[in-house]
C-alpha cells in the first residue's frame, strides 16, 4: 500500500524539505488590493513591499474544492491513498473544502485539521512519513498523528497585530494598545485558534533573547530531537541569536524556514516563531 502526503503551502516547507519527505501541496491564494496570485508567486517580500507602498494589508482565499479534487487525482495516479494535513479548521476553510474534494475519491483520501500553522504542520506531516517508513498501514498513522496534535506548540513573537487586526482576529482596542506602547505580543495556538500570550518591549535582540528563555522556561518537556525556527524578514544575525540559544539547550535538530505568503499574511514581517513537541510520551 502506498501512502501520498499532501498538504496547503501553509505548511511552510522549502522545496528541498518538501521533496525530501515526499509531500506534495497545493497554493492558497493572496490578494493585494487588485492583484492576486498563488501563495509562491506572490511572494512575502511582494506582501511586504504592497503594505509599505499602500497602507493596506493583504488577504487571503482558501484552497477551494477544485483545486484539492485536482492535487488528490494527480496524486492518487502514483498512489493507492493520500493523507492531506490542512491548516487549521479554525483559521481556514481549506479544511471544509478538502473534506468535500476526498469525498469523490471513495475512501482513498483522509483529510486532517492538525489545529496548527506552518511548522506546526510541518512536524506532523514528518511524523507520518517516517511512519510510512516503517510500514504502518493508513489508518494506524492517522490515530498516531490525531494523538501528537494536542501537543504541537506553536509560538512566535510579532512586530505588530496589525495584521491580525485586519484578518479579524484581534480587536481594535488590542491593535491600539499594542503600537500606542510599542508592545511585541508573543501568539500562540490554542485550541486551533490563536491567542496571545505574553508582551515584551525593547529592540529586536533584546526582544528575541528573552522570548526565546522565556518559551524554553516555561515548556518543561520538550522534544528536542527536532524544532522549526521560522521568520519573516528578520535579518540573519537576529536568527542566529535565537539559533545559538536553541543549541545552547541541547536542540538535535534546528530547521530554519522562513513564513510563505499565506502566514506572512497573517504575522506581518519582523516576526520570529518556534514550532515543536511538548509533553508527549518523553
Amino acid at each position: 500500500m502506498k501512502i501520498g502526503l499532501t498538504a496547503e503551502t501553509a505548511i511552510d516547507l522549502p522545496k528541498e524539505l518538501l521533496k525530501k519527505y515526499k509531500i506534495k501541496t497545493v497554493p492558497f491564494t493572496i490578494i493585494l488590493g487588485e492583484e492576486s496570485g498563488f501563495d509562491g508567486d506572490i511572494t512575502p517580500d511582494d506582501i511586504f513591499a504592497f503594505v509599505e507602498k499602500t497602507g493596506g494589508l493583504p488577504k487571503t482565499s482558501a484552497v477551494n474544492e477544485y483545486q484539492f479534487k485536482q492535487l488528490f487525482k494527480e496524486v492518487l495516479v502514483d498512489h493507492d491513498e493520500v493523507i492531506h494535513f490542512s491548516i487549521s479548521s479554525k483559521l481556514s476553510s481549506a479544511y471544509e473544502n478538502a473534506l468535500k474534494a476526498a469525498e469523490h475519491f471513495k475512501g482513498k483520501v483522509h483529510v486532517i485539521d492538525t489545529l496548527t500553522i506552518s511548522g506546526g504542520i510541518a512536524l506532523l506531516a514528518i511524523y507520518a512519513r517516517s511512519l510510512i517508513g516503517k510500514g504502518e498501514d493508513s489508518k494506524t498513522i492517522i490515530e498516531k498523528v490525531e494523538k501528537r496534535i494536542p501537543y504541537v506548540k506553536v509560538t512566535s513573537v510579532l512586530h505588530s497585530i496589525d495584521y491580525l487586526y485586519k484578518g479579524g482576529r484581534c480587536s481594535a482596542l488590542a491593535r491600539f494598545g499594542v503600537n500606542l506602547f510599542k508592545i511585541r505580543p508573543e501568539i500562540i495556538m490554542k485550541d486551533g485558534n490563536m491567542a496571545s500570550k505574553k508582551l515584551y518591549r525593547g529592540k529586536d535582540a533584546v526582544v528575541v533573547k528573552k522570548y526565546c528563555l522565556d518559551v524554553l522556561e516555561d515548556y518543561k518537556n520538550i522534544d528536542k530531537s527536532i524544532v522549526f525556527l521560522a521568520s519573516a524578514a528578520y535579518p540573519d544575525e537576529i536568527i542566529d541569536i535565537a539559533e545559538e540559544i536553541l543549541k545552547s539547550h541541547d536542540f538535535k535538530k534546528i530547521i530554519r524556514i522562513k513564513a510563505g505568503s499565506t502566514i506572512s499574511a497573517y504575522c506581518g514581517d519582523k516576526t520570529i516563531g518556534m514550532f515543536f513537541i511538548d509533553d508527549f510520551g518523553i
